[in-house]
């Protein structure tokens, strides 16, 4: 399942996390890569207490965030990164490690913190049983996909692209669970608003749902 959320950080939390990002310090990314990807990886990554403790601002910021937990299913997460790509980087055609820092990789998640208008080019593609899906989303907003896809980031032509990308692992291992466990937590959020809903109706879903989780975790 591949799924985009709106605005996982807006606002205050947005225009200070793109302040602090502006004053960390960025390396060669190719550290980071496995020795496949090392060869088609040309980007940069920051280091340092500063960019950890930005990391850490946006790892409440996914926790206290519904929509991302329902679709994740988080049992543990893997390492988070501050990427950044300036005119003529890209990071070429590639799968992520199986495991990432001893988690095992589930689902990857990008969250955009450049303005989509600030730069051309640098949308993320993955290759889908479909066709080739491009995506390129505002500052705040995030995409989740299955870390089994083939995945590139098209060459930045103009300006730089920032996104936090990071890695988890699911205490829900099948992706078809994950999907029937996410629409069932999207329609008792809906409910949860409807108050002509009889109480009992939701109640059972949510035992329904508690009940799944215990059996395909």
């Amino acid at each position: 399942m591949l799924i985009t959320i709106k605005q996982i950080l807006a606002g205050e939390n947005l225009t200070r996390v793109a302040k602090e990002v502006a004053g960390l310090v960025f390396t060669s990314g190719k550290s980071t890569a496995g020795a496949a990807a090392k060869a088609v990886k040309d980007n940069q990554q920051a280091s340092g207490p500063e960019a950890q403790s930005l990391l850490d601002f946006v790892r409440r910021a996914l926790d206290a965030h519904t929509l991302f937990q329902a679709a994740a299913q988080i049992m543990h997460y893997g390492p988070m990164l501050i990427s950044r790509y300036q005119t003529g980087m890209s990071y070429g055609l590639h799968v992520d490690n199986a495991f990432m820092s001893g988690v095992r990789a589930d689902l990857s998640f990008t969250l955009f913190l450049s303005d989509a208008n600030s730069y051309d080019g640098g949308a993320l593609a993955l290759e889908q049983p479909a066709g080739r899906q491009s995506i390129k989303l505002d500052a705040g907003d995030l995409v989740l996909y299955p870390s089994t896809s083939l995945h590139e980031v098209e060459p930045v032509t103009r300006g730089e692209r920032v996104a936090v990308v990071g890695w988890v692992q699911s205490r829900v291992l099948h992706a078809e669970a994950r999907e029937a466990l996410f629409d069932i937590a999207q329609v008792r959020a809906s409910l949860s608003t409807n108050l002509s809903v009889d109480p009992i109706v939701r109640l059972t879903l949510q035992k329904a749902e508690a009940n799944l989780i215990r059996l395909l975790s």
